[in-house]
């Protein structure tokens, strides 16, 4: 990212009523969020999610996803750990998602580091409906063609700017594009938010990648605007994540106490703390 990101002159921070409004939101509604995601994360992600605010349903069997999807506010298809049957089950609740109106958020984990896996990204992306795409800056990168790279499931960063290989992703996908790094970015390609918040031990823990999906999908589940809503999402998770970092020993007493940060935030704290940059 720029060094300058954060310290123009003429930057234009997003009011902080508007992400703390949205955690109001999520807090009040409490939409069911249906994962079909990570074996590895899944109770990580069923647990951020109720942090958030929102609740959590891990439902993957073909035969009831539809049922499941049904009932939720947003579905999280994530492909970390996936199988033919996985697949089959997200396209099954993707569909039925779109014919409801209900978002989906999906996170291609590792795309590019197998075929089985890139295919499945594009596959999805191109028979359903997505709302988001949230993923870090390799694997953006390997969907929008610019140079992305992975190692295994982890990002190997992008060959040019941040921001374009974003805005480009969202080009061409349609999509909401969420990008995570040390700075994120989250563009419907007109716009573009550039979110500060976060603290480099969350790089550093397993897991925190699909958390974020699972956060966004709660703060999509209660909002008309995808790309503010997305925003909103990693300014909240970033927050906690940095008061987690004041008092962490290391990796498992900061992974503690980012959930319990999550949970305890307030939205005036993160009216207040929120940097969220509108270009």
């Amino acid at each position: 990212m720029p060094d300058s990101t954060n310290n123009s002159s003429s930057a234009r921070f997003m009011n902080g009523t508007i992400p703390a409004g949205l955690l109001a939101a999520v807090r009040s509604e409490r939409p069911l969020i249906h994962h079909i995601t990570n074996s590895v994360t899944i109770n990580d992600c069923a647990n951020i999610t109720i942090c958030a605010g929102a609740a959590p349903v891990m439902a993957e069997a073909p035969e009831e996803v539809a049922e499941m999807v049904a009932a939720a506010g947003a579905l999280v298809l994530n492909i970390g750990t996936l199988s033919s049957t996985q697949v089959e089950a997200m396209l099954i609740a993707g569909r039925r998602a779109n014919d409801l109106g209900i978002p989906v958020v999906l996170d291609p984990v590792g795309v590019g580091a197998t075929a089985f896996r890139t295919e499945t990204a594009e596959r999805l992306l191109d028979t359903l409906d997505v709302a988001v795409l949230k993923g870090n800056a390799g694997e953006i990168g390997v969907l929008a063609g610019t140079g992305g790279s992975v190692r295994g499931v982890d990002s190997g960063g992008v060959a040019g700017d941040p921001v374009e290989t974003a805005r480009e992703c969202a080009r061409l996908t349609g999509t909401v594009v969420s990008m995570t790094g040390p700075v994120d970015v989250v563009t419907d390609d007109r716009r573009v938010f550039l979110v500060g918040n976060g603290n480099p031990a969350m790089d550093r823990l397993s897991g925190t990648g699909c958390m974020a999906s699972s956060i966004t999908a709660a703060f999509v589940a209660v909002a008309d605007d995808y790309a503010v809503a997305s925003a909103a999402a990693l300014a909240a998770f970033g927050r906690a994540g940095e008061r987690a970092a004041l008092e962490a020993r290391g990796p498992y007493s900061f992974r503690t106490a980012l959930f319990d940060e999550l949970a305890a935030l307030t939205p005036d704290d993160l009216a207040g703390h929120a940097r969220i940059e509108e270009r």
